[in-house]
């Protein structure tokens, strides 16, 4: 099956002719000739951007999703191709309007019209997994109806089965294979894509990220309608604002988009460093404003956590790379166990500003995180730095978020406006206040244990003279059996010189 799948996905690449992406290199154009020439019924009218996007439309959601990330990194791309992929996001073809109303009546045994009031056929959006529809309940409420592609999970299943023998050959094949937990980080991907197509555990995510930022003035989170909610069927508030990528129509509603742009990273450091709890798949068609000028999520799909020694350790990462303490961002890899023990700290110290330097004091249309991350990568290989798989969406959240910033202002200087967020969030982690929320926190549980710690310390008191006495009684007993040995063998000594004097 997996040969199989791997045939189609050469097919549909050489269908589409995107073998021109390879063929183009300078070296190669004489082999372009021949193939083009043995492949003439091939119909290659359409431009290479079209191409690539019907390509990746027609192997299924996970390229579409590999799509839907190219689309933001427009300073890595040819706008012809980032603008055809940036179709990707919201308008991929949807399914017929058959299966749709089959799907809602199979999830919740009922007619269309005896669930809701007004259901339009007509989906609002198409994505890779799910396609969105507007309706009316009958309590009059205006709601947006989820629903998920039917036969997805085969597709995927095979897709991360090709993609896992991938990871295992280099891993296998690959000097870094092992170093880098390709084979983890496909795991990572793969647990990501199983909640996707679960549409409660996406309700799920909604609600908490909802929770997270239920009071704020910088995001909206849609209410989820719990009773309308099944693993294939996802009903939320509906919301309504512009795309967050066309920005002409922003300014026309008087949104300032400097601030925006600034707003977005402290909302993207506020989920990170105050809540471990992320949207992972911020592309731009999932990411509106409203009229009041806040930020509007929607699909919950792919979400990050992070544990308080990831926060912990990511902090103090970025708040020395602000400073540009490269000393201190080589001391706590090794800290983390990101980096081998024997690292020599200097030389890791100086690779790191090696990479870093140049990019500090420019805006943020003169820097590519891609390319500089690409330069870590090769200086962490250099040290033997292991890859942190929790990490890898995180990473891929920051390309996103440098996509968005890009396209929203690109004299948007990133270090000016996340280094006074992540100094307040260390003050409050590691200064009285932080000291103050945590006791807070653990106050619960000391209500519950103070009570009983005299009896506890009586009992750990207990348990160390039994273990005590247990282990005097073993080393009685082990010189019990040292001495029966030596005695024995002093009686056979006796007996031998005994037995001598007797017969000589």
């Amino acid at each position: 099956m997996r040969l199989f799948r791997l045939f189609k996905i050469q097919w549909v690449a050489f269908q589409f002719g995107l073998d021109e992406f390879v063929l183009s290199h300078s070296k190669l154009k004489f082999l372009r000739i021949i193939v083009n020439t043995l492949t003439f019924w091939r119909k290659l009218d359409k431009p290479r951007g079209e191409r690539l996007r019907l390509a990746l439309e027609t192997l299924g959601p996970i390229f579409v999703k590999f799509g839907q990330m190219l689309s933001t990194r427009r300073d890595l791309l040819p706008q012809d191709i980032a603008d055809e992929l940036a179709r990707l996001q919201d308008r991929v073809p949807p399914f017929p309007s058959k299966l749709v109303l089959s799907t809602l009546e199979k999830e919740f045994d009922q007619k269309i019209d005896e669930l809701f009031f007004k259901f339009d056929e007509v989906p609002i959006a198409s994505a890779s997994v799910a396609q969105v529809h507007l309706a009316i309940l009958h309590d009059g409420t205006e709601v947006a109806v989820k629903i998920l592609r039917p036969n997805l999970a085969p597709i995927i299943a095979h897709d991360v089965a090709l993609m896992d023998t991938g990871a295992w050959l280099a891993e296998t094949l690959w000097a870094d294979g092992k170093r880098l937990k390709l084979r983890q980080v496909v795991s990572e991907f793969a647990r990501h894509l199983d909640d996707e197509l679960d549409l409660m555990r996406e309700a799920a995510n909604c609600s908490q990220l909802r929770r997270n930022f239920i009071s704020s003035s910088l995001l909206m989170v849609p209410e989820v309608y719990w009773d309308y909610c099944r693993s294939s069927v996802m009903v939320m508030q509906r919301v309504t604002g512009i795309p967050i990528s066309h920005v002409d129509k922003l300014k026309e509603q008087g949104i300032d988009i400097p601030q925006l742009a600034r707003v977005g990273v402290e909302i993207f450091f506020t989920q990170v460093f105050r809540d471990g709890y992320f949207h992972a798949d911020m592309h731009p068609g999932n990411i509106f404003v409203g009229q009041d000028g806040r930020y509007i999520a929607v699909d919950f799909g792919i979400m990050g956590t992070l544990s308080d020694q990831d926060k912990n350790y990511l902090a103090q990462n970025f708040l020395a790379f602000f400073r540009r303490d490269y000393a201190r961002v080589a001391q706590a890899h090794v800290e983390a166990g990101w980096a081998p023990k024997d690292t020599r700290v200097d030389d890791f110290e100086t690779a790191i500003r090696a990479v870093c330097e140049p990019i500090f004091d420019k805006p943020l249309k003169e820097i590519s995180f891609g390319r500089v991350l690409f330069q870590l990568f090769q200086a962490s290989r250099q040290f033997n730095v292991e890859i942190q798989p929790q990490l890898v969406l995180l990473q891929k959240t920051l390309l996103n978020i440098e996509g968005l910033g890009r396209d929203l202002d690109p004299d948007l200087d990133l270090w000016k406006t996340a280094k006074p967020f992540l100094e307040r969030w260390m003050a409050e982690q590691i200064g009285l206040r932080g000291l103050a929320s945590r006791i807070q926190k653990e106050a619960p549980n000391w209500a519950i244990i103070l009570p009983e710690f005299p009896r506890l310390i009586h009992q750990a008191f207990a348990e160390n003279r039994n273990h005590e006495l247990e282990k005097r009684m073993a080393d009685l007993v082990v010189e019990e059996k040292r001495q029966n040995r030596l005695l024995t063998l002093i009686a056979i000594l006796l007996a031998g010189i005994l037995f001598w004097q007797v017969f000589h």
